[in-house]
């Protein structure tokens, strides 16, 4: 299992990359796993201002569909469009080119209450 050191956590299995005061957001390996071969990822938030824990898209697996939980609040201002004709990005790639979206902090100490990756792990029994 895949659980890079230097990303964030949530409970809900989504990945926090911090940038100045921009995250880019995806799932975790675990979750890519569990969920099975993604045929499709939906996200029409882009230029809206959320709050964290909000929904701000969803992912469908070949078997179900999984909504995406915002970790930090504020406004997307990109989506990953390449995983429009290539979902499956997710799977073979869920923290490099199967990235989701991009998050401008409303208040970028937010990140810091996530989940470090040992905290991640303990929480997915790897």
């Amino acid at each position: 299992m895949n659980i890079p050191a230097e990303l964030k956590y949530t409970k809900d299995h989504e990945w926090v990359k911090l940038e100045g005061d921009v995250v880019t957001i995806g799932i975790t390996d675990f979750a890519q796993s569990e969920l099975g071969d993604i045929v499709y990822v939906e996200v029409e938030t882009v230029d809206d201002t959320l709050d964290a824990d909000e929904i701000f898209g969803s992912v469908e697996a070949v078997k179900t569909v999984s909504d995406l939980f915002l970790p930090v609040a504020g406004e997307i201002i990109e989506f990953n469009e390449a995983l429009e004709d290539a979902p499956e990005t997710v799977n073979s790639d869920p923290y490099g080119a199967g990235w989701m979206i991009k998050v401008k902090c409303s208040n970028v100490s937010d990140v810091d209450g996530l989940m470090t990756a040992d905290e991640y792990k303990e929480l997915i029994g790897a």
